[in-house]
């Protein structure tokens, strides 16, 4: 089952398998199975072609994937373009939201590194 150019994995149920979709979370899948008339359980080989086409035609309606990328990042943009508090810090690689930064921070600011003694190589005898 292919939506928006993006294979749904097989073998997963249909509401973990429309997760693979930037902008779908487990809420919304539950929702597009809702209003789709879809059971959660059901794995994508073995929905119907009727059913494939209202979850299509449903997801279609919503800005997910490359619409909502373009509007996160512009967003960002906007923030850095009006040199706003969080702007900066996205400038700067840094959490925007507040957290704390003396410690903890690693998934923003990347992998940790030790700083020397201030010693030389020289110093050492």
């Amino acid at each position: 089952m292919r939506i928006l150019g993006i294979t749904l994995p097989e073998e997963k149920r249909i509401e973990i398998g429309l997760t693979v979709l930037y902008g779908v979370g487990r809420s919304r899948a539950h929702t597009i199975l809702d209003v789709s008339k879809v059971e959660y359980g059901l794995k994508p080989k073995e929905i119907t072609v009727d059913q494939e086409n209202k979850i299509r035609k449903i997801i279609e309606e919503m800005k997910i994937e490359g619409d909502l990328k373009r509007e996160v990042s512009g967003n960002i943009k906007r923030l850095k373009d009006i040199k706003s508090y969080r702007g900066s810090r996205h400038l700067k690689n840094l959490p925007t939201r507040g957290q704390r930064t003396k410690t903890n921070a690693r998934t923003k600011r990347g992998a940790k590194k030790t700083m020397g003694t201030g010693r030389k190589l020289a110093d050492k005898k």
